[in-house]
């Protein structure tokens, strides 16, 4: 087997070991690697003639991508005092970066996170590349652990107490210049020279033996003031509990580990980090999110066919036809990416404020919290506005945005295919009406697909990307490809009405209003799905989505499964009566305050009374049940009917397209920590509510079989 570390001597006194996994496109730690690891440094300890150590990447625009999460899923079963013996390994190698006789330099261009951020704080100095894509940092915790090989224990020691906290119980990266602003990086230089700074830092602390001092300083604990020490952990816990909720224990771990090991010496704190690693590692909520880790792992190398050999065509430029807040979010997302993009809308107002929304998008920084003006001015000249269909079809990919109705759709598609290139692939942004209606009329149906994104475009990561009956396989792959292009996480729908995230919500928000029918309050209701983990409850998001158009979908599922959608009159009666959610001031809350923030309104307990069934008291185990239980058996029936390809786009859909909590793994993945039989169990005393509750011949085949949907136990 190739070696995937080599060592070379690029001046005869300054060693350098390169990191490059064969036929790989990261840098991973995995066991072996860290073996080779092992034994060049023990060829280079014993020498007395070097002056310094550079650890560099041999693939540009990658550092060190982590650990081999493989590995870790491999150990998940591991009595604890293994993972301490795994940590406190990991410790004592990366130390020794602190402890040779020469200086070490970590030379970084590219991603450098988890067990490779580690590496990098080990070693006396970071130079870093001023390359777009170079940022280090901890996402441990969104594994649900954190720093295992020292990070904890080193990261406090020369960026300060607060930022290393921010760091690791965040899980955010910073760029280069962040990094070197807060002393992580000791330079940033351009790639080129990566390799000159490095070695040039050697020759500085050869002089100064400054590192010297700092190893020592390091080594020792922090000197911090009992009362700052109080403050820091008050106002990092109510942050860490505002943002997690309780559901997360890695964060607050990782910060009452570094708030009780910085006093100590830096040997102590290693063997704390270890030992608390070891009450993480292999939990419920660890597996979970290695569950999610594999789902978008797996995600980024699906080509959307199950066969190979099917090469997308290139997409060099889009064209969007409608800027309302989907078809500006859209164009927005390509434009980010610098893909050129025309804009067109028939309405010459939205059209203007559309294109004003597309920059403000395509440029926006979380660091500034709005548009770059240097990002604005790159990406102006990529934007054309236009009123004139002709000059979209040029574009190789035209997505439609316009108004959610069949024939208003229809119409533009018969006045615009003449009009496209040869090439050119079609595609609609619908959330409910079928792709294969919608292609009825085309001369080309197998060059046109379904490309529903989410809102807000700039911040939902998911794609539906939805086949018709007579869609291509190419169509397929070069929507696919194009959706990631942009930064997006595709997954290949079959047709049918609500497709995967739509389908499986209805049931979830028609149980909400059966259950407010049924007697239960709203606010226990949506506590109900906040405390099972949703980032809100559905009585919230009826009034966030809008209950015209929770309505309108509500019609569509009704027609495909009248048998399982209970057609309420409560919603078309508020719709009736103007409360239409957020966007009118008032829906099943008002939001007629100066804030706009959701309040109770007196008035709807009148308005829902005529449609009340009953009176009573609803325990949380009920509500949960009623909520997620139409939901996993409609998923089940997506299955059997093949609506999707594997589990796994399922879970990953409803994550990234609906905010199922990733501390669950997934709704399948959740399923199978309950079992097929015990869901049954669940499902008995509800199955007198009609159709929706009925077990499905796969579910009670696996409660038979005593089967999962994940077979091997995750993705």
């Amino acid at each position: 087997m190739a070696n995937s570390l080599t060592l070379s001597f690029p001046q005869p006194d300054v060693a350098a070991i390169t990191f490059d996994l064969p036929g790989k496109g990261a840098n991973i730690l995995s066991l072996s690697v860290l073996e080779e690891l092992r034994v060049l440094l023990d060829q280079l300890q014993a020498r007395r003639d070097l002056a310094g150590l550079i650890i560099r990447s041999g693939k540009p625009g990658t550092f060190i991508a982590g650990a081999d999460i493989r590995e870790f899923l491999a150990s998940l079963g591991a009595p604890k005092s293994e993972v301490v013996a795994m940590c406190r390994r990991g410790q004592q190698l990366f130390q020794r970066l602190s402890q040779v006789p020469f200086v070490t330099v970590a030379a970084i261009d590219g991603i450098c996170v988890g067990g490779g951020a580690e590496l990098a704080c080990w070693c006396d100095r970071r130079v870093m590349s001023s390359n777009s894509k170079t940022e280090i940092g901890f996402p441990e915790v969104k594994l649900g652990l954190y720093p295992g090989w020292g990070g904890t224990v080193r990261a406090p020691r020369f960026v300060g107490l607060a930022n290393a906290l921010e760091m690791i119980t965040g899980g955010e990266n910073l760029d280069a210049r962040a990094a070197m602003t807060m002393g992580l990086a000791s330079d940033v230089v351009d790639p080129s020279i990566l390799d000159d700074a490095a070695i040039g830092v050697i020759r500085s602390e050869q002089q100064t033996r400054e590192y010297l001092k700092d190893r020592e300083k390091w080594s020792g604990p922090l000197k911090e003031e009992p009362t700052e020490l109080g403050f820091l952990g008050a106002t990092a816990s109510a942050m860490i509990q505002h943002e997690t909720k309780g559901n997360y224990p890695a964060p607050m771990a990782a910060l009452e580990l570094m708030l009780e090991t910085c006093q100590l010496p830096a040997e102590n704190a290693l063997v704390r980090e270890a030992e608390g690693m070891a009450q993480l590692f292999g939990s419920p909520i660890n597996a979970a999110l290695i569950n999610v880790f594999f789902l978008t792992d797996r995600n980024k190398r699906d080509t959307g066919l199950d066969k190979s050999g099917v090469a997308p065509a290139p997409i060099k430029s889009v064209g969007v036809i409608g800027s309302g807040i989907m078809g500006s979010g859209i164009a927005a997302a390509a434009l980010k990416s610098e893909v050129p993009v025309a804009l067109t809308d028939a309405n010459a107002e939205s059209l203007a404020r559309g294109a004003k929304q597309v920059l403000e998008d395509a440029a926006y920084s979380r660091k500034s919290k709005g548009p770059e003006l240097g990002k604005t001015l790159k990406l102006a000249p990529l934007l054309s506005v236009t009123h004139r269909e002709e000059e979209i079809a040029t574009a190789n990919l035209v997505i439609e945005a316009i108004i959610e109705k069949e024939e208003a759709k229809k119409e533009l598609f018969a006045r615009l295919e003449p009009q496209l290139r040869p090439d050119a692939i079609l595609a609609s942004n619908t959330s409910t009406i079928p792709i294969t209606r919608l292609a009825a009329g085309l001369k080309k149906p197998e060059r046109f697909c379904g490309l529903h994104f989410f809102n807000p475009v700039r911040r939902m990561k998911l794609v539906e990307v939805i086949r018709g009956a007579k869609t291509s396989d190419e169509t397929v792959a070069t929507a696919v490809a194009f959706a990631k292009r942009i930064g997006k996480m595709p997954v290949v729908v079959g047709d049918g009405p609500g497709f995967l995230v739509n389908r499986l919500l209805f049931p979830y928000m028609n149980e909400a209003i059966e259950l407010l029918c049924d007697g239960a309050s709203m606010k226990d209701i949506d506590r109900a799905a906040t405390m099972f983990g949703m980032p809100m409850g559905p009585i919230t998001l009826y009034d966030l989505v809008g209950l015209d158009t929770a309505v309108y979908a509500g019609m569509v599922m009704y027609q495909a499964f009248p048998d399982r959608v209970v057609a309420s009159p409560l919603v078309p009666a508020m719709v009736k009566q103007g409360r239409l959610g957020q966007k009118s001031g008032r829906g099943f809350f008002s939001y007629q305050n100066k804030k706009g923030r959701a309040e109770e309104d007196p008035a709807m307990e009148k308005l829902i009374a005529p449609y009340r069934r009953g009176e009573r008291k609803f325990s949380r185990e009920e509500l949960t049940n009623r909520l997620f239980l139409p939901m996993l058996l409609e998923a089940t029936r997506m299955l059997e009917d093949r609506i999707v390809r594997d589990v796994r786009d399922v879970d990953l859909g409803l994550i990234f397209g609906l905010g199922f909590p990733p501390f669950k793994g997934g709704l399948l993945y959740w399923a199978d920590t309950i079992g097929a039989a015990k869901l049954l169990e669940m499902i008995k005393p509800l199955e007198p509510l009609g159709a929706r509750f009925q077990p499905t011949p796969l579910l009670k085949e696996m409660a038979t079989k005593g089967r999962k949907f994940y077979p091997g136990g995750g993705a």
